[in-house]
């Protein structure tokens, strides 16, 4: 079956939209928009958000080496501040909204420049609920080895979508507890252990969304991404989901995880991989022989999904449903638990440990950390040059996304069972399970911890990371 190309109104085309992405050229700095735009999803016009590179296509690719150089032009018709999720600025260039960093307004420019990480990392407005309608974008930073691979390189990023205005979406959650946009998910999935042995059972999907996205595109009409049959190809996947964990398909392929978040783990070879919201994951996986190869990424509790097509030259692509037969289990740790970092921390004793509770409920939607609620939080004090570990433990029927800025931290325990785990900047606590991680405190600044469930976050799971000495 033929697919047709979607069409996005208002002259902004996505049909690459990073699905194969060149060698950036280095450049003294690069031009970002904030816009707005309509997109065409499931045959209905929407009006969402964007941040535009260069090229007019969503996101940002630096070559090896390269500054994040960057003038982040405001045109969206409201005020916004975009957040380098992964990225470890100085903090007054992170982008959140501090005092002193309040939001860029319509009509400003505001320019960047610090020395970037390489790895997949996406960047995405820390403003209100501006990601949820597509303020989100992918940011790829080259190293030399990945640039110097005889690889082809296609970027996955999912959104979950909804035509209503998240505003309200919260406000269902908030009056009504339970599930915003239909009937409460309570258990969806059942209570299941994962194949490490996770406990996986709890609340899932706080929103029914009217269409989950990759690249911007439903399975109606996905991308289609054309390879070479025993070519190499790096899928970089990004979660830019606002309330939504997947399962990531490789069909028939079986991969080769390289990295998450942006950092090197020592490789683990499947075909399904667990991704939570703001995570990335890095796999490297061959086409056997000719043919179309769908990715799809499944929604948890689910059998919603999204995805898109590899597919060698002249091979025929057939359409894929929307819909799995079987609903996916809920995300869980048995990949976590696998994961070790090509370059852990050193080791070092703990200088300081801090113990985060997370809590909340569905009925009454209020998320909080340590028994308290942004922006009125028990905030986390530590000093340059210690050795931070932070013990989160998770009392509440829902898993949560744990997000630092301005670190890199290694995960070092899962309910009690210490290891030598990935490096990233996002875990997931599960459903009455606890986390431990560990991280140098070499950024000095205050730093956002929140939940990256968008909507936990607004209702106030989210606390602050302070050094001594920082006003």
């Amino acid at each position: 079956m033929r697919l047709s190309r979607r069409n996005v109104l208002a002259g902004t085309a996505t049909a690459g939209f990073l699905g194969a992405i060149p060698q950036a050229q280095a450049q003294a700095d690069k031009l970002l928009t904030a816009t707005s735009r309509v997109l065409e999803v499931n045959g209905k016009p929407a009006k969402v958000f964007g941040l535009m590179g260069p090229d007019g296509k969503p996101g940002l690719t630096l070559s090896p080496g390269e500054r994040f150089a960057v003038t982040l032009n405001n045109q969206c018709g409201k005020e916004t501040i975009v957040h380098w999720h992964g990225q470890l600025p100085d903090w007054k260039q992170d982008g959140f909204p501090w005092p002193q960093t309040p939001a860029i307004a319509n009509g400003v420019k505001k320019s960047y420049n610090f020395a970037s990480i390489p790895g997949t990392f996406w960047m995405h407005s820390h403003q209100g609920m501006q990601e949820q309608q597509l303020m989100a974008a992918p940011l790829i930073v080259h190293d030399a080895a990945s640039n110097a691979a005889d690889t082809q390189e296609v970027v996955m990023m999912m959104h979950d979508f909804s035509f209503k205005d998240p505003d309200e979406l919260l406000a269902g959650l908030t009056k009504k507890g339970g599930m915003s946009g239909g009937m409460s998910g309570m258990n969806m999935g059942g209570m299941n252990m994962g194949s490490g042995g996770m406990m996986s059972a709890g609340d899932l999907n706080d929103i029914n969304y009217d269409a989950y996205l990759t690249n911007e595109r439903t399975l109606a009409d996905p991308q289609i991404t054309r390879v070479a049959a025993g070519q190499t190809i790096r899928l970089r996947i990004i979660n830019g989901a606002s309330s939504t964990n997947f399962w990531i398909d490789l069909g028939a392929v079986s991969g080769q995880l390289i990295a998450v978040d942006g950092h090197d783990v020592k490789p683990v070879t499947g075909s399904q991989f667990p991704i939570a919201m703001a995570q990335r994951l890095d796999i490297l996986l061959k086409l056997p022989v000719a043919g179309a190869y769908p990715v799809f990424a499944q929604v948890e509790g689910k059998t919603a999904r999204t995805g898109l097509i590899l597919a060698t030259a002249n091979a025929n692509v057939s359409k894929h449903e929307d819909t799995a037969v079987v609903a996916a289990n809920a995300v869980d740790l048995s990949l976590e638990t696998s994961l070790s970092a090509a370059k852990p921390l050193s080791l070092r004793d703990a200088d300081i440990t801090i113990p985060l509770r997370l809590g909340g409920d569905m009925n009454q939607y209020v998320w909080s950390l340590n028994g308290n609620t942004w922006p009125n939080p028990d905030v986390l004090m530590i000093k340059a040059g210690q050795r931070v570990v932070i013990d989160m433990t998770n009392r509440s029927m829902m898993s949560h996304p744990m997000h630092l800025h301005g670190h890199a931290f290694q995960v070092v325990a899962i309910n009690g069972q210490a290891f030598n785990g990935a490096v990233r900047d996002t875990v997931l606590v599960p459903p009455m399970g606890s986390v431990r991680i560990a991280f140098d405190a070499d950024n000095q600044g205050r730093w956002a911890l929140h939940c990256h469930n968008l909507y936990h976050m607004m209702s106030g799971m989210m606390t602050e990371v302070r050094y001594a000495g920082v006003v």
